[in-house]
């Protein structure tokens, strides 16, 4: 069976290095992106110079129409998806509760939580064997936040991804007798760029003394991670957890 991975957001940190793992383990590996398409066309030709088979399809995972727009599209270029992967997702300034407002919260609630329903929507669609599908497997990626609650600074971004943790269980209870399987990993402190949108490019390494492991974590291990969990090594493995967090 042709394996084809949807991976939102991959067009840099955790995303574009997991699309790289996966081309090189054999899947054809859409590559979303939002807004930065010139990042999505680099690691789409690395990918295809080292031998793989990889597509660039920009799409806003919040709007509805485009998430339809990027599965329909997958579907025409490279095939029936076999993976999704919900990497997609914002932060924004560090800020207290006590001065968000509801734009803010709309922003990150659209983002991280309506977007990657959507896309598990129309994964399933195609997946599940109640519509004649083969099946398959989705990772969401979630993170630590979400069990620490970021207090002090992104208590909306930790609650959003509470949110994504009980789409992975609550997803994965009403999937799992049609073939799919549900998981997510919690990445912890990570060197990405996501740091610089909440206004602290540093933030790894103001806190990597204070992790268990005393070092920050590599997109490249996060990657490791969903692989394993969309292999069949994982084939009994659903509504469950991986923490890539050096022990926070």
């Amino acid at each position: 069976m042709k394996r084809v991975m949807v991976i939102t957001g991959a067009s840099r940190g955790i995303g574009a290095a997991t699309a790289r793992l996966a081309a090189a383990r054999g899947y054809a590996v859409c590559v979303n992106y939002a807004r930065n398409r010139a990042a999505a066309d680099a690691v789409v030709r690395g990918i295809e110079a080292a031998g793989g088979t990889a597509l660039a399809v920009g799409a806003d995972i919040s709007a509805e129409p485009e998430v339809v727009r990027l599965f329909e599209t997958v579907d025409a270029r490279l095939g029936a998806v076999t993976a999704l992967v919900n990497n997609a997702g914002i932060l924004e300034r560090q800020l207290r509760v006590e001065h968000t407002d509801a734009a803010r919260l709309q922003r990150l609630l659209a983002a991280n939580v309506i977007g990657p329903f959507l896309c598990a929507r129309e994964a399933v669609r195609r997946m599940s064997t109640r519509h004649g599908g083969r099946g398959g497997a989705i990772v969401n990626v979630s993170s630590v936040a979400a069990r620490l609650g970021a207090p002090g600074e992104y208590v909306d971004y930790a609650a959003t991804k509470g949110a994504l943790d009980t789409l992975t269980v609550g997803l994965a209870r009403e999937v799992a007798g049609e073939g799919i399987r549900v998981n997510a990993v919690r990445p912890g402190f990570i060197y990405t760029e996501m740091h610089a949108s909440g206004g602290e490019p540093g933030r790894v390494d103001r806190m990597k003394d204070a992790l268990p492991m005393k070092r920050g974590g590599h997109p490249e291990e996060v990657a490791r991670a969903i692989l394993w969990l969309l292999s069949d090594e994982a084939s009994y493995a659903t509504g469950t957890f991986i923490e890539v967090a050096g022990g926070r």
